[in-house]
């Protein structure tokens, strides 16, 4: 008689496999697979974390670059010019991502991944070596152009991990994502000018000195070739069965999700059913409406990361804080060492007690609360305002990254698991667009708050947060019904 254990660990019937099909060949191990999938959650944050460090990583220094540059004609035009830089990124991404998913929908998840991990190490490498300021718009927009990994690595995620495990993956997604955006801005601040901060280390007419904004480019291309190569190793999760078809009659998969009609309405309760899942996506109100309520707060949420990085680093005459690119970038590492802890045990908790929308609302109201406070910083000085600065910017970014956590589980609540590499190109191309609006918005925003620094009305920088509470306000009404609809 066969032991108990080996008859749990053996499937009752098993799959079909095609030998040369690397999907079967993901499935075959899926199914054979026991534990906790540790090697393909790391790969999944890597992959993330190198793509996500390049977006965001030229804020703090951007002010200076754009100086330096020579293309502003008065030191308040500066933020203008720096938010086209910034926003040219999304715009390519916005243009590109609908192209990039049927690629990977035709030839493979892993082809994706590794062309954009090679996107990063050129053109992030060539943003650092601009001469000029048409260079640099240049190379941010090829990067994001050909940068078509993020909604690659969400399909590829749902694919690559059992049943049991894929909200853990798709909130890996989510955590080196958030990281990312904070840990870029971190590298960023601490390399960029390597010359002025560590003049012992890089002399006035070495390479770096004359290429002040290489540094911090080059270790984030050099840690991104190291993901280039290791993604080599990445095994395929598209199936390719070259006209075949794998039979599933006599599939383990479908004796444990068959469901037997007892009469006829069943069966065609069932049949309409299957035809309202496999309705158009622009049809999917509880996905459009999410997707709808991401993308306003994605636009907040990038206007807010360029303006910050311009506001702590401008003159105390215009309203900032005059801080150096090294203190921001202290500012930022810690609030993103911050957020793991946050995203790994808190989120969780809120999201299994309160419900994914309720958290959505909570936090944005608290942000609201929080960013109205940010103009009356620069009252302070020394060490109570790095102090108040840090706990505010970790307090912004739990909350921000809670928000958007808790939207991307309901778009990918509202589809089947068949149309979710669709949605989530569908929710990228969105997304980008509006961050693409983000940085030049907030650019010329900024711009102008410097402008009408004695208004009567809302003066400075007071106008400035101002507006990203207008608009952090309307992303708050919309998660209210009857907009914002889930899949029941």
């Amino acid at each position: 008689m066969a032991d108990d254990s080996q008859i749990n660990r053996e499937p009752l019937l098993r799959n079909e496999y095609f030998s040369d099909c690397p999907g079967c060949k993901v499935e075959q191990h899926k199914d054979l697979q026991r534990g906790f999938p540790i090697k393909d959650i790391i790969r999944i944050w890597i992959i993330v974390l190198a793509n996500a460090l390049p977006i965001s990583s030229l804020f703090p220094f951007i002010y200076f670059m754009i100086r330096d540059l020579h293309i502003a004609k008065r030191e308040e035009d500066v933020a203008y010019y720096a938010g086209y830089v910034g926003a040219a990124y999304m715009l390519g991404r916005a243009l590109t991502s609908i192209l990039w998913g049927v690629i990977a929908d035709r030839f493979g998840r892993k082809p994706v991944i590794i062309i954009g991990t090679v996107t990063v190490v050129v053109f992030n490498t060539l943003f650092g070596l601009s001469v000029n300021y048409w260079m640099a718009i240049s190379t941010r927009f090829l990067l994001g152009s050909f940068n078509g990994l993020l909604g690659t690595i969400k399909a590829y995620a749902s694919e690559i991990f059992r049943e049991e495990y894929q909200a853990l993956g798709m909130s890996t997604i989510s955590t080196a994502w958030g990281i990312g955006l904070i840990i870029g801005p971190a590298i960023g601040g601490f390399f960029a000018q390597p010359a002025d901060k560590y003049p012992s280390i890089f002399s006035k007419t070495s390479f770096f000195g004359r290429f002040p904004y290489f540094l911090p480019c080059f270790c984030i291309s050099a840690f991104s070739m190291g993901v280039m190569i290791l993604s080599f190793w990445l095994p395929e999760t598209l199936h390719k069965h070259n006209g075949k078809q794998r039979s599933r009659s006599d599939s383990f998969d479908a004796l444990e999700t068959a469901h037997f009609p007892t009469d006829a309405n069943e069966s065609r309760e069932n049949t309409e059913g299957d035809q309202k899942s496999k309705k158009s996506l622009l049809k999917n109100w509880p996905l459009m409406s999410s997707i709808i309520v991401y993308c306003v707060f994605a636009l907040q949420d990038m206007a807010y990361i360029e303006i910050f990085s311009l506001w702590a680093v401008s003159p105390c005459k215009f309203g900032g804080l005059n801080y150096t690119t090294d203190t921001v970038g202290e500012v930022l590492a810690i609030s993103g060492f911050s957020l793991v802890t946050f995203q790994l045990f808190l989120y969780p908790f809120l999201e299994k007690t309160f419900g994914a929308i309720l958290v959505c609302r909570i936090t944005g109201v608290l942000n609201i609360l929080l960013l109205a406070g940010y103009p009356f910083l620069a009252s302070l000085s020394g060490l109570t305002l790095f102090l108040v600065l840090t706990v505010a910017s970790v307090a912004r970014n739990a909350l921000s990254l809670s928000l958007v956590t808790g939207l991307y589980i309901l778009q990918n609540r509202a589809v089947d698991q068949d149309q979710r590499g669709a949605a989530n190109g569908l929710s990228m191309t969105g997304m980008s667009v509006f961050k693409a609006v983000g940085p030049a918005g907030a650019g010329a925003l900024f711009s102008w708050a410097e402008k009408r620094r004695d208004a009567s009305f809302l003066p400075g920088t007071h106008m400035v947060f101002f507006v990203l509470n207008v608009v952090q306000t309307i992303g708050v009404i919309l998660t209210f019904k009857p907009f914002l609809a889930t899949r029941q």
